[in-house]
């Protein structure tokens, strides 16, 4: 049982007594750091709540402490002396010292802890030799000249240990790691200035390395190809960084890629050590017999000693030991987002690619969401099966990347096989674990067959590829050392490491061989772009098996219209062949579920993360179609406006499918990512598969589901009650059309122009008042000097037509001179459509008829309710961003009773279960989701209903009069006179539309509650 903070307290009183009395021997040259931890430091961890000893028998990678031993290669400790965890999570590290060491001073000890947290990933870390106890802020990159104050948050002696236990329980002990507060104290406690992540350091610094080497390689190497150019520099930073991190971790012997630093010819230094790794590994990284480019390639000295000597302690701050695989999959998938070209001189150049820079970049998947996508996917289905039941299970990532999803799964059928041998009499299968230091494990050969015959992977990028393979085969290696594997490779007789070039392949999962159908040779350029892939024959024994078992990952956020810029003809081909694809727009991601779903078996199982829009948007109704017509749904995981992605901003949901179907789906809703992720906390509820259909996706669950239910069931919507509902003027040349107005007379208004940046005198009868969406308020339009110049006119039918160039001239001869000062800008909109006679009309001439109309208008994205009124029509807005919507509801119904329920806490609610919502609190009032407001229709012969309406309708006329006096009233007092009657006003619409909708005292409270 974990110790309370009395008695951990009282523990360590008995451990300073005990260090005081007996200083002088802790102070003794035959005192090791072996003896202050053993008698001092793993009791005083006992005491914050520690099983240091495994007293739980918990597995080797599920240990809360892993006590390392002092390993030390060249004069440099290999290892932390202590890791802390959270099942496999390292929280932070504990360096020990002995006794006298002066931690308070010495800079090596602090340098040497800061390199192993910063390159874990750690915020913080502790060194200690008991005697003191310093924290560190691990977030700063390290760097040899620094003094041991550096970074350094707080510093303790021993004599102190008491007065400050609740301080250091409060952050390290095993109760506030677990609960969190060791990640609050982290986060808002510590200084974060200057903090650079190891991720980024080490993005930029293999960024240099293939400027570097791509430009000598150029230089050196005339005859080499783009493509070969691509392919040198990755397969030699892949070499480099596989044969370091091998040496941090012990596999291979330490130094020798320094040590070719030192000597003349390096890359035939660099090509000699990777053959030799060839014979040892007999990997698809080394494997010379596919590569005979880079052997016969020249690469100068200058450009390769600096980046092999930059690699080693005390130079380099990065500890290859304890980086994490999630990093290195990090950075390589930034890595991946440029290319190398060759200008026409032949020089390299490095760019980003095309669809990485119209999606604003690279974002990594959280390891969060990989190990939940993997669980619900891969855990689900081998979940108590044998080895024996696990021949020809197959995971498939068809866009990989840098492979971070294959490595979850691959990490989750490790854990499954060792579990499983583990429970059934392991010294029976000796070829697949052994005992090591009282532990068994997996062997190597295990761990290979493991992966080749469970995880596969495809990616149209060949670079991307090579990096899954590095990574997988980085984790084969996982764990050993020079021993253990000599041990093993002496044992089995077999290689390290296995081929991955059946597993992860280079294609365009979305397109077959049958693209280029009917031509004879064709173009090579597109050949290579296109890449098409032939499942079949690529993977024939999980396609003749019907498919594979799991389909996982994140496929590509691109859309459409992007693509189309430098792969126009694949956007047609998906089109043409996936239904997913269409109607619309759509965006690529919609084509990979649907592929996904199409390589499963018969009992395969979907895991992907991607945007939810396809919820709710148009081009999402065939793929909604599809999914509920075969009943595929088997969980949802919506995120709503919580951002997974670090520096994006990203609205995305987790999406689960089953092949065979099934009769209901789980939804969670996220509204706290942090507390979802510590504690599985959200709400979450099951839905029957047949609510499911083609139409929007709206799934409520939770408290207010029932409400919601019962609303939707409504049979009249604001659709019904209304005319139109339409978006705002489009001009395609807003710096034009808008102008601010800064004084009139009789006849002109003159106004600021930003398209010319000058000021112009113009005629008003074509200048309207703009607003945009933020002038909106609830029951009430703000009027600003914005206006809109309107060339239209109402003719005797009532349409509204662009005024003829002649009357225009006529009688307009101040707008027509703007006109032709802004007329090269005007004809050249959208690729020069505009030119002819109509140049100085809208681009789209939507919703001019509607425009001049009495309306009740609402932003497109708002943070609550802010529906007003436009009571004559002489307000106009645009549509896009910052935009809104019109409402002209039917003279059948109270405009200002409309307004009213539309204003409501209820209504507003509504919206907030079924609309988007965007990050910052907002909602889109978008046309799709506010036309399905539920709208309670009056039975005027029933006196308490027609009561009600009236009361309405008039506490409505009583706000907008109210709101009106309140944007004139100049002093304090008088506001918040207007204000308490306003929000007066407001309950009392509110409680009336509780009456009329019939909700219970639980229903309002469920309301009131949320909104």
């Amino acid at each position: 049982m974990a110790p309370s903070v009395q008695q951990g307290k009282d523990q360590v009183a008995r451990l300073v007594k005990q260090f005081a009395t007996n200083r002088d021997a802790y102070y003794a040259p035959d005192y090791k750091e072996a003896h202050v931890r053993q008698e001092l430091l793993n009791p005083f961890f006992l005491a914050l709540g520690w099983d240091v000893h495994n007293r739980q028998h918990a597995a080797p990678d599920y240990r809360e402490v892993v006590v390392e031993g002092s390993v030390y290669i060249q004069g440099q400790k290999k290892a932390p002396d202590y890791v802390f965890r959270v099942g496999r999570e390292r929280k932070f590290f504990v360096e020990a010292k002995k006794p006298g060491v002066g931690i308070r001073r010495d800079p090596d000890p602090a340098y040497q802890l800061r390199r192993y947290a910063w390159s874990a990933k750690l915020p913080l870390s502790l060194l200690t030799d008991f005697e003191e106890l310093a924290f560190y802020d691990c977030r700063s990159r390290p760097s040899e000249k620094d003094k041991a104050s550096v970074a350094r948050t707080d510093y303790m002696t021993y004599e102190e240990y008491l007065d400050r236990w609740q301080e250091i329980w409060d952050v390290f002990s095993r109760e506030a790691v677990w609960s969190g507060a060791f990640d609050l104290y982290a986060q808002t406690d510590i200084r974060k200035r200057g903090t650079a992540a190891v991720d980024a350091e080490l993005l930029k610094e293999i960024e240099r390395w293939r400027e570097v080497l791509a430009r000598n390689f150029a230089l050196r190497n005339p005859r080499l190809t783009v493509e070969q150019l691509n392919d040198a520099v990755q397969r030699t930073i892949d070499r480099i960084i596989f044969l370091r991190m091998a040496e941090d971790r012990g596999i291979e012997e330490y130094g020798r890629l320094q040590r070719l630093a030192d000597d003349d010819s390096i890359y035939a230094g660099l090509i000699n050590l990777s053959q030799q790794a060839d014979t040892r590994y007999n990997s698809g990284l080394f494997d010379f017999h596919a590569d005979m480019l880079t052997p016969g390639l020249i690469l100068d000295d200058r450009a390769l000693k600096p980046i092999l000597s930059g690699l080693y302690f005390p130079k380099s701050p990065y500890e290859f030991s304890v980086l994490p695989p999630a990093i290195l999959g990090n950075v390589y998938e930034q890595f991946l987002g440029k290319v190398i070209r060759l200008t026409p001189s032949h020089r390299a150049k490095i760019e980003e690619k095309p669809e990485v820079r119209k999606a604003g970049g690279v974002y990594y998947t959280p390891a969060y969401i990989v190990d939940y996508i993997v669980k619900n996917t891969v855990g689900e289905l081998v979940r108590g099966k044998s080895p024996q039941r696990l021949k020809g299970f197959r995971v498939l990532d068809p866009a990989c990347g840098s492979g971070s999803f294959l490595i979850g799964a691959y990490q989750c059928l490790l854990d499954h096989y060792l579990n499983w041998y583990t429970e059934h009499d392991p010294e029976k299968h000796s070829k697949a674990v052994w005992k090591h230091r009282d532990e068994w494990r997996l062997t190597t050969a295990e761990r290979k067959r493991i992966l080749t015959e469970h995880i596969f992977g495809v990616d149209i990028d060949r670079q991307a590829v090579e990096v899954t393979k590095l990574s997988l085969l980085l984790k084969v290696l996982e764990g050993e050392s020079d021993e253990t594997l000599g041990k093993q490779l002496s044992l089995f007789r077999e290689a390290a490491l296995p081929d991955l070039g059946d597993n992860i392949k280079c294609g365009n999962s979305l397109i077959g061989p049958d693209y280029f159908a009917g031509q004879l040779m064709p173009d090579d350029e597109e050949l290579k772009r296109v890449n098409p892939f032939d499942w079949e024959r690529e993977f024939p024994a999980a396609m003749s098996a019907g498919g594979f078992d799991v389909v996982i990952g994140n496929p590509p956020y691109v859309r459409i219209q992007n693509m189309k810029e430098w792969a126009p003809l694949e956007v047609e081909i998906y089109k043409q062949r996936y239904a997913a694809a269409s109607k619309g727009n759509y965006d690529i991601y919609v084509v990979l579920v649907e592929k996904g779903l199409s390589l499963l078996n018969r009992q395969g199982m979907l895991g992907f993360i991607l945007p939810h829009k396809f919820f709710n948007a148009k081009y999402g109704e065939s793929l909604r179609a599809l999914l509920s017509e075969g009943k595929h749904l088997a969980e949802i995981v919506h995120f709503g406006d919580q951002q997974v992605f670090a520096g994006a901003t990203t609205y995305t949901c987790l999406l689960f499918l089953k092949k065979a179907g099934a009769d209901q789906f789980r939804v969670v809703k996220v509204n706290d990512l942090t507390g979802w992720r510590a504690t599985g906390e959200a709400a979450e509820g099951t839905i029957p598969a047949v609510r499911a259909t083609s139409q929007e996706w709206n799934f409520v669950v939770g408290r207010g589901a029932k409400l919601f239910e019962k609303l939707s069931q409504m049979p009249v919507r604001l659709e019904n009650v209304t005319s139109r509902i339409f978006q705002g003027i489009k001009t395609s040349a807003d710096k034009i059309y808008i102008t601010e107005e800064i004084e009139r007379d009789a006849g002109h208004v003159k106004v600021y122009s930003k398209a010319k940046e000058a000021e112009y005198w113009l005629e008003p009868d074509l200048l309207h008042p703009l607003i945009k969406g933020g002038d909106s308020r609830r029951y009430h339009l703000s009027r600003t000097n914005r206006l809109i110049l309107f060339p239209y006119a109402r003719q005797e039918s009532g349409a509204i037509e662009l005024i003829p160039d002649a009357i225009f001239r006529a009688c307009y001869p101040l707008t027509w001179a703007y006109f032709l000062d802004n007329k090269d800008y005007l004809e050249n909109r959208e690729h020069g459509k505009m030119r002819g006679t109509r140049w100085y009309g809208y681009v789209y001439p939507k919703a001019l008829n509607v425009m001049p109309l009495p309306k009740i208008f609402t932003p497109d994205i708002a943070a609550c309710a802010s529906f007003s009124l436009d009571e004559v029509g002489d307000v106009f807005f645009t549509g896009g961003v910052a935009g809104g919507y019109g409402i002209l509801v039917l003279s059948d119904y109270s405009r200002e009773y409309i307004l009213g329920l539309l204003n409501s806490k209820l209504l507003e609610w509504f919206i907030r279960q079924s609309a988007t919502q965007m990050r910052g609190g907002y909602f889109s009032f978008e046309s799709r989701f506010i036309r399905k407001l539920p709208i309670h229709t009056i039975n005027f012969s029933n006196p308490a209903e027609k009561a009600r309406h009236d009361r309405i309708v008039a506490l409505v006329e009583q706000m907008l009069e109210l709101h009106k006096r309140l944007a004139a009233a100049q002093g304090s007092g008088e506001k918040e006179r207007l204000q308490r009657l306003i929000d007066s006003t407001d309950q009392q619409i509110d409680a009336l539309v509780y009456e009329l909708y019939g909700l219970t005292e639980e229903e309002i409270a469920i309301v009131e509650g949320s909104v």
